[in-house]
């Protein structure tokens, strides 16, 4: 799996909205794509993990505002469990800089 840090940067907030509304949020996009398994009960499993950790992250407020995550999984996510998968979203997050 890899995370794709997309902004904190000015540049990259939409010029046409309030820019310190957007510097309070957190975007967050999941990508399981067909490579991971033909199977949408597969992928849509992975995502549910996925989304899972990050919504525990943020209800113990462990995560900084102002970013664009985009998570794009790796077709070796089917073989992890949850305390994996988890594991790893805390390691690339914390890479990233964007862990409290």
């Amino acid at each position: 799996m890899k995370v794709l840090i997309l902004a904190k940067a000015r540049d990259y907030f939409p010029k046409k909205e309030d820019v310190d509304k957007f510097e309070k949020q957190l975007k967050i996009a999941i990508n399981v794509g067909i490579k991971v398994s033909k199977k949408a009960v597969e992928r849509n499993r992975a995502k549910r993990q996925i989304r899972e950790v990050i919504r525990l992250l943020m209800e113990d407020s462990m995560l900084k505002t102002g970013f664009y995550l985009f998570f794009d999984a790796k077709p070796n996510i089917k073989e992890k469990d949850y305390s994996e998968i988890s594991q790893e979203v805390k390691v690339l997050l914390n890479k990233a800089g964007v862990l409290a």
